[in-house]
Order: structure tokens, then C-alpha cells, then sequence
């Protein structure tokens, strides 16, 4: 029998809490890693939550090639636990957690999200939502009991395993929990072109859509894995929109990330929202007095000035649950929370016409989709025309691959240090001088506001070696100049 503290895996392996779960390369995340992971979630649940022996936890898992390997030893690793697996098969991460939440047991999703297919992760639930980051701390300080003779030398197990039988009722749930939600048949009449590509919510995003009237035209099947990020949206994926549209006669164009719990949705030109727009468009029509949004959000949520209270938090859905959290124990009011990436967070029910939504206090893609529609046929407006109610704000985001963390976080010191001419190349070069720095927020990385409202915002990702870019203007086209501009900068310089 050997002991091994989890924390110590952390450097060997790479293997790491990210932004939202456990995330790592393919290679590095072998049966033993992710059994070792696993088991410290049981035992950190055994000492916060004093969960018993024989507890139901739910597992799904996303359609990456290496997430059933994956399963498979998470599997395990709760069986050896003492705990009875049900397995949920290819389900969306906000599909598992709802089954977890309601049937009131843990839940584990195996998922990279949309990061590149050489990686993967593990998130984890309680019986009451997503681990957050305090609950990150406990779990890797966990010292888990190894015998021998299970892993061979590669931490691959010994003895063969496979998945058990499939549970179906987390599916069933989540379709039922918006088919009961929205009026029958409120999307007769809309044709929605559904954008699949290899996104775990494929089929049950098809099915809610069709079970409440919408005309489904399937798109961009894949069978391979393809990495479609919410937030910096290819340019791929930009044409496809457009040619889509003109090609089928489409109202709005739907998909979601690889585990699905980020939306994309167009307009009827093609355009995809942003995630952070999405986000103010369904709490407007949830009718929400109370937002929790990360830093990197749209200020359209404050200069609209149709909610009470808008509170700003670090980058990541642990963050905004914690918000969400502390906002519903002091204001019995709607609150909600969304990120840039357009995932949507519930901290409340919400009651509409003798029906009620229940809270979901984790990312979930089906919401936003279905709110932004309804909004559109309430309003008789089209999509696009819902966007002229909104103040001009609009948001850029991209990313600089293969860019070490610790790069980026040199540059960010620097720049807060005033070592780095970084800042005044922006101002003296883009702007010719005719701007200035109005403030600067450190709430995760590093947010310059101009004198002039633009915003300029660098963060290492959490997730993969990469850096961040955001930026903000009073037009789309200046966004994303300000955008090129800055990563073209850091490119040549850096």
C-alpha cells in the first residue's frame, strides 16, 4: 500500500485545476491520475458533505476519443470507493449536474470543454453544484491509499474495464425540463439551423427544439473532434454562419462547445452573438434584478441600467456561482449569472405562467438559445433588431496559441510594474497619442479602461498554455481593429 497526496501529481503530471475543472494533456491524464482525482473528490465529499457508502454519483461524458478511457477510471475510482456509479452516458455537462442536483448525489462530467483534443478534464459536483475553488484546495491536499498490482508502470489499469449499463434518465430530464418550461409549440413557425459539429448536445439540443415546434435543419456534422470556442469563434465557423443562412432560409443558427454548456447563437444574417450579449438578453427576458458576470463581460449589463445590481468576478463559473451565491443569501430577488462565453447560470427559479424553471447554478447552453428566441417573438422583432435596443458596446476576443503561462504572466507584471511600454505603444501608436489610460482593474489579469471608453484586457487562459485578449469599443469594427492591433503587438514583441 502506498500513500500519495494529490498535490504532488500536480507537477509530475501537468494535471491541474483550470478555469472550470480538472484539465491536461491526453497523455498526461492516465487511469491512475484521473483515479487519483476521483477518489480525492469522493473523500474531500466524505469530509465536507459526509456523504455515505453506497451514494449514487452520476458520470457522462463528452464525444472526445479518450473521454470513455477516461470515464472508465473515474468509474472505478468511485466503485472502489464504496459508491454505485450511474452512468449517463453522451450527455451535456449541464444535463449531468441537473440529475446530480435533483436526485440530490454528486456528479462527474468528463469533458475538455472546447479546448484542443489532446486534452481533456474532469469536472466535479456536489450535491448542490460545481466545486468551487475553495473545494479545489481541499480536494488536492487529499492523501489517497494506492495498492499494487492495479496500475502497471504507465499508470494504465491492469485489468480490463468496461462501461456499465447506460442510465437514460438525465437525458429524458433535460429535455423535459425546458419542454415543460416554454409554451407548447412556441417555436412553430421558426426554422433553426443546428450547427452540429461534435458537440455532446447534438441530439438533445434537436430534440427540445423539435418537441416545441422549431423546423431543424442539421449542419456541419463531424465525426472527429472540433474545437469550437464560444468566445474567440473561428473564421471558419464565422463564413459557415453566413453561407448557412443565405443556403437554407434560416432564422437563427444554434450550437454549443464541445460538452455544451456555452451556446452560439446567430441572427438571421448569420451573425453569431456574443456570449456576453446572449447573457443580458436572456436575463432581460427572465426578467433578473441581479447579475454576477465576470470582469471580461460586456459593460452593456451596467449601461442598460435594467437591473438593480451587477456584481464583476474572475473569469470562470466557480467564480460566478460563489457571487451568485453570496447575492441570493442577501437579496431574495432574481439572480442570475452568465459569461462572455454565453454559458447562463440560475441561482433562482424562475416562475412564468404557473410553470417554474428551477435554479441551475452551473453553465448551461439551452437557456440562453430558447430565451433569445422567445424574446424575438414576444418583442416581434427579429434577432438582429433586438441588438438596436442595447446600448453600442461590442466585444472582441481572441487567443495567442502556445504561449506559456508564465509569459504571460511576465507580461502582465510588467505592465503593472510600469516596466513594460506595452500601454503606451497601444495609446501613442493606435490611438496617436490621442488617448489615455482612465483606469486599470486587476481583478484577473490585467483590464485597461481609455479615457475614451475602449478596453483593453489581457489574462492567461486556465485551461491551456494561451493568452487571452478582450477588447471593447463603441463599434464592432474598432473592437476588433483594437483586438488585431493588440495580439500583432504582443506577437512582434513578445
Amino acid at each position: 500500500m502506498k500513500e500519495v497526496i494529490v498535490k504532488n501529481i500536480i507537477k509530475s503530471s501537468g494535471v491541474k485545476f483550470g478555469t472550470s475543472g480538472v484539465r491536461g494533456l491526453v497523455v498526461a491524464m492516465t487511469d491512475k491520475i484521473c483515479w487519483l482525482y476521483t477518489k480525492a473528490f469522493i473523500q474531500f465529499l466524505e469530509q465536507k458533505y459526509t456523504i455515505a457508502k453506497g451514494t449514487k454519483v452520476a458520470i457522462a461524458h463528452d464525444l472526445r476519443e479518450s473521454s470513455p478511457r477516461i470515464t472508465k477510471a473515474v468509474i472505478k475510482a468511485v466503485i472502489d470507493s464504496g459508491y454505485e456509479p450511474v452512468y449517463c452516458g453522451e450527455i451535456p455537462s449541464p444535463a449531468v449536474m441537473l440529475y446530480g442536483v435533483s436526485h440530490n448525489i454528486p456528479s462527474i462530467m468528463i469533458t475538455g470543454s472546447h479546448i484542443p483534443e489532446d486534452r481533456n478534464g474532469i469536472k466535479f459536483n456536489t450535491v448542490y453544484g460545481e466545486v468551487l475553488k475553495d473545494d479545489e484546495e481541499l480536494i488536492v491536499k487529499q492523501i489517497i491509499s494506492v495498492e499494487e498490482g492495479i496500475f502497471d508502470k504507465d499508470g494504465k489499469f491492469l485489468q480490463k474495464l468496461e462501461l456499465p449499463e447506460l442510465c437514460q434518465q438525465a437525458y429524458t430530464q433535460y429535455v423535459d425540463r425546458y419542454i415543460n418550461f416554454f409554451p407548447r409549440n412556441c417555436l412553430v413557425g421558426k426554422t433553426i439551423g443546428l450547427y452540429q459539429h461534435s458537440s455532446v448536445g447534438r441530439k438533445i439540443v434537436k430534440e427540445i427544439l423539435e418537441k416545441l415546434g422549431a423546423k431543424v435543419i442539421l449542419l456541419g456534422f463531424s465525426k472527429s473532434f472540433v474545437s469550437v470556442d464560444t468566445e474567440a469563434i473561428r473564421q471558419q465557423d464565422i463564413k459557415l454562419a453566413k453561407q448557412w443562412v443565405r443556403e437554407y432560409q434560416i432564422d437563427s443558427i444554434v450550437s454549443t462547445d464541445g460538452d455544451a454548456d456555452r451556446p452560439l447563437v446567430s441572427d438571421e444574417y448569420g451573425n453569431w452573438l456574443k456570449g456576453d450579449i446572449l447573457g443580458v438578453l436572456t436575463a432581460k427576458y427572465l426578467q433578473a434584478d441581479v447579475i454576477a458576470t465576470p470582469i471580461s463581460s460586456n459593460t452593456v449589463a451596467e449601461k442598460i441600467a435594467y437591473f438593480s445590481n451587477v456584481i464583476r468576478t474572475k473569469i470562470g463559473s466557480p467564480y460566478v456561482i460563489a457571487a451568485m451565491n453570496e447575492l441570493f443569501s442577501s437579496d431574495q430577488n432574481t439572480v442570475v449569472g452568465y459569461e462572455a462565453n454565453g454559458g447562463f447560470l440560475l441561482a433562482s427559479n424562475i416562475c412564468r405562467d404557473g410553470k417554474t424553471l428551477k435554479a441551475l447554478p452551473t453553465r448551461d447552453a439551452v437557456l440562453p438559445m430558447l430565451a433569445v428566441m422567445m424574446l424575438s417573438i414576444k418583442a416581434n422583432k427579429t434577432i438582429s433588431e433586438l441588438l438596436f435596443d442595447l446600448p453600442s458596446r461590442y466585444t472582441t476576443s481572441s487567443k495567442i496559441d502556445d504561449f506559456a503561462s508564465e509569459k504571460s504572466q511576465e507580461i502582465l507584471t510588467a505592465i503593472l510594474a510600469g516596466e513594460s511600454d506595452l500601454l503606451d505603444k497601444i495609446i501613442s501608436e493606435y490611438f496617436d497619442s490621442n488617448n489615455s489610460i482612465e483606469s486599470i482593474d486587476t481583478t484577473d489579469g490585467v483590464r485597461i479602461t481609455l479615457a475614451n471608453q475602449d478596453i483593453v484586457h489581457l489574462r492567461p487562459s486556465g485551461n491551456a498554455p494561451e493568452l487571452r485578449c478582450y477588447t471593447e469599443s463603441a463599434s464592432d469594427e474598432q473592437a476588433k481593429k483594437l483586438n488585431q492591433y493588440c495580439v500583432n503587438l504582443i506577437n512582434k514583441n513578445y
